[in-house]
């Protein structure tokens, strides 16, 4: 593991793994990771339940992380990987919850409610898993208190600038393009412009789209 995403989600993060693997930090894992390989959440739903974590197992593969899970676990990370370097990608606190309120808070209510066999399992469990890790454990019950939420959002990036080395730390806006990445990290520009991925109306797209595609699925078998 090279480098370390400590920021939340939707603070463009897959726009920053993107980016990183594009310099050479691949592979990259974000949350995409892990519901494309539903064989992780088993674990990952473990870390979150406070039990121990094999971190070569479930991340060992990878030269880079960022988004949720991972994003919460950057203390555990910072030590098992003390050669990494770790990017705080941040955000306007007030688009940030607006962002989240429209996408994963809104398909995370969608999966939690599903009737049974609406959704595939290994779906079923990642909503939970976000459940207990995001609703529960980060924002403890209160995310649609909007006040609450943002303050929690705010301390948690205080908690990495003071948790960090200075050192070993980018605190980072995706707006700002490749040149302060490419500086931290000690390697080349790339002569092409900077990845904007998974904006709000692309997540909200996507979703649509599997939406449909579970329709015409039918149901998931029992």
């Amino acid at each position: 593991m090279e480098v370390i995403g400590a920021g939340l989600g939707r603070t463009g993060t897959l726009s920053l793994r993107a980016a990183l693997e594009r310099l050479g930090f691949a592979p990259c894992h974000h949350m995409m990771d892990v519901i494309d390989h539903p064989e992780a959440i088993p674990l990952w739903v473990a870390a979150v339940a406070g039990e121990p974590v094999d971190w070569e197992r479930l991340l060992g593969a990878y030269r880079a992380t960022v988004d949720w899970p991972s994003c919460t676990f950057w203390r555990n990370l910072i030590e098992v990987y003390p050669d990494a370097r770790v990017v705080l990608s941040v955000r306007d606190p007030e688009r940030w919850y607006d962002s989240m309120v429209s996408t994963i808070y809104a398909v995370s209510n969608r999966t939690r409610t599903a009737p049974p066999g609406a959704v595939p399992e290994h779906l079923r469990q990642l909503g939970q898993m976000t459940a207990q890790l995001l609703w529960e454990r980060t924002f403890e019950g209160r995310f649609e208190d909007r006040a609450h939420a943002i303050a929690v959002f705010q301390r948690h990036n205080e908690d990495v600038r003071r948790g960090v080395p200075p050192d070993r730390l980018l605190e980072y806006e995706v707006g700002q393009g490749w040149d302060p990445l490419c500086a931290f990290l000690s390697v080349p520009v790339p002569d092409e412009p900077f990845p904007h991925l998974n904006d709000t109306a692309a997540f909200q797209a996507r979703v649509e789209e599997q939406t449909r595609v579970e329709e015409r699925a039918g149901p998931a078998p029992q």
